[in-house]
């Protein structure tokens, strides 16, 4: 787990090597145990570690194979990688490391741009050919891993994170339109590859670019599962369904334990993250270290569920934290959650990660958590409904379900020059849904959900929030075996008990009851989502501000009237009107954005 960074030249000139070191530098809380840079020709690289696999300076990068014919930077984990490293020796390959590093270098010199078929774990890289100066990037299945990029006439910079881009400076700043749309649209998500400032994109998830010395490049999605029903499984009884979902997930969880550090668990006390605790411990892991948060309750809502945590945590015996937040703190840490975002996030959860990461960082640098879970195995209340579709109706039923406002509302909301000519958000979701591969309208929904919803909003938030720390954070959820087993599962055992049907069966065989069959929890924070004190100071300097005046994004009867009443209005899903319009502001003046 690292941050990345390089920049290549199409036009005869040498990088910019100070550029890449502002990029190095703005990734340093990514990787605080080292840092390198190298350069070549037309290419530079620069990267920051955190020693989480080999931890002597042999896994130190940029890493160059002991031939002198690729280099590379790698940012995630390759969980495989001692059976892939023990397959290359086998076919004649040397190693000088034990770093999974190495092995994702000696995997491309052996099998090209199909090296990512034979990784199972999280990542992103930049591997350079130094006899053709072509350079490869790459993502893994679900896009945990992230890769910005910015193109320029004669060049390509890419990072980490978008900050990282900024520091490097020469960057479009101007806002996407499109991007605004489906940041209002879908509670702050933004599809790949699009980001909300016109001079930077992200490498979609489950892709390898190359680019070629003069600039054009080629990519290639390498992984799709089919959200259909496989022949392999016809047949199979509800039973046997559980004992598959749950002996996928258990290898799931035993491959995130790869580590020459311990590696703890963000325990919330909900099915999905008691699930990973209890299969840990079922291997026979002691001592585990689990870590949950809370926060001050506000307007008469709760800001813990630390009953539930604590229950798991007597149950498995592990050696458990409990972390609570006074309100005062909240804002205190908004400024640093929001430094850290890659891009503008408006759920609560960002700020408590945030926090949480802060804390458990101290104790360890590996955690797992139950991510995912909901997206991968139907656990939201809206699919009941969609389930009940045809075909045919299920992206109009999908905006009316998901959507926090449609393309009319968004007309009195934004000013004209912001507002696309037409519904590109729900143009994106009919354009999505109408791809084969999906047998049922909640196939289609589950799809969308998992590989575009999921990973530009939820699994964003944990790695960058994390990473603010240096701390690496894990999803057996995401794994991409179990996603495929969950995307060929019949609809209907997903469906069942409330949603996450047939997890909960698998929860049944190692939980207490209560953990299983509680009612579903979220993660507040309720000084946010009510627009308490100190929030709101901030909130209402941001909206005030001479820079949100000259960009003039909103409407300023909307923001006038949002600030008349901070708590009142709502999104379609719920969430805090004031706060989705204030963060894209805070956002934009946090990172020097005029």
């Amino acid at each position: 787990m690292c941050g990345l960074s390089g920049e290549i030249r199409f036009d005869g000139r040498r990088p910019d090597l100070a550029a890449v070191e502002r990029m190095s530098d703005r990734l340093a809380a990514r990787g605080p145990d080292g840092r390198g840079l190298w350069t070549r020709g037309a290419v530079a690289l620069g990267h920051r570690r955190l020693k989480i696999i080999d931890l002597s300076d042999l896994g130190a990068q940029p890493m160059t194979d002991a031939r002198g014919q690729v280099t590379g930077v790698f940012n995630g984990c390759v969980y495989n990688y001692r059976e892939l490293r023990e397959e290359l020796r086998g076919l004649g390959h040397r190693f000088e490391s034990t770093s999974d590093t190495e092995v994702v270098l000696k995997g491309y010199q052996q099998w090209g741009t199909a090296c990512v078929e034979h990784f199972y774990g999280m990542f992103s890289f930049a591997i350079v050919e130094h006899r053709t100066g072509r350079v490869v990037l790459g993502r893994d299945r679900l896009g945990i891993k992230p890769l910005y990029l910015a193109r320029t006439p004669g060049r390509l910079r890419f990072a980490s994170t978008l900050p990282a881009l900024l520091a490097a400076g020469d960057v479009d700043t101007s806002l996407d339109p499109v991007a605004v749309h489906q940041y209002l649209s879908w509670h702050a998500t933004v599809a790949a590859p699009h980001t909300v400032l016109n001079g930077v994109r992200k490498l979609p998830p489950a892709t390898v670019r190359v680019v070629e010395p003069d600039g054009t490049h080629r990519d290639h999605c390498y992984w799709q599962p089919s959200y259909t029903r496989r022949a392999e499984y016809a047949g199979m009884a509800p039973e046997e369904w559980r004992d598959a979902v749950l002996e996928a997930l258990r290898n799931a969880v035993r491959r995130r334990t790869v580590s020459d550090v311990p590696v703890g668990v963000l325990l919330s006390g909900g099915l999905d993250s008691s699930l990973v605790v209890a299969l840990l411990a079922d291997e026979g892991q002691r001592d585990l270290r689990t870590f949950s948060v809370g926060f001050e309750a506000e307007g008469g809502e709760d800001g813990d569920e630390f009953g539930y945590s604590d229950l798991v945590a007597r149950e498995f015996d592990t050696d458990h934290r409990q972390l609570m937040v006074p309100s005062g703190r909240v804002s205190a840490a908004l400024d640093g959650a929001v430094a850290a975002m890659s891009e503008p996030m408006t759920s609560h959860d960002a700020v408590a990660f945030y926090l949480l990461s802060e804390q458990v960082a101290q104790e360890v640098k590996v955690v797992q958590s139950g991510q995912g879970a909901d997206e991968v195995f139907a656990g939201y209340h809206w699919y009941p409904e969609l389930a009940e579709v045809a075909r045919e109706e299920e992206p109009d039923r999908y905006a009316e379900t998901y959507f926090d406002r449609q393309h009319a509302d968004l007309t009195r909301i934004l000013r004209p020059h912001m507002l696309p000519l037409d519904d590109v958000s729900g143009r994106f979701v009919r354009e999505h849904m109408a791809v084969p591969g999906a047998e049922t309208a909640l196939d289609a929904a589950l799809r969308l959900d998992t590989h575009v919803m999921l990973v530009d909003d939820p699994v964003k938030r944990v790695d960058n929030m994390t990473m603010a720390w240096g701390l690496e954070a894990r999803v057996p959820f995401l794994d991409h075996e179990l996603v495929e087993l969950a995307a060929a599962c019949p609809p209907k055992l997903k469906l069942a008990d409330g949603g996450k049907g047939v997890l909960k069966e698998a929860g049944r065989k190692l939980l207490p009851r209560e953990v299983v069959d509680r009612p579903k929890g979220y993660f507040p924070v309720p000084a946010i989502k009510h627009m308490a004190g100190p929030v709101l100071e901030r909130v209402r300097e941001a909206l005030e501000a001479p820079e949100a005046k000259a960009r003039g994004v909103f409407q300023d009867s909307y923001v006038t009237e949002l600030l008349a009443a901070p708590d009142a209005h709502r999104t379609k899903r719920g969430a805090n009107a004031l706060w989705q319009v204030a963060l894209l502001e805070i956002w934009l003046q946090t990172h020097g954005i005029k």
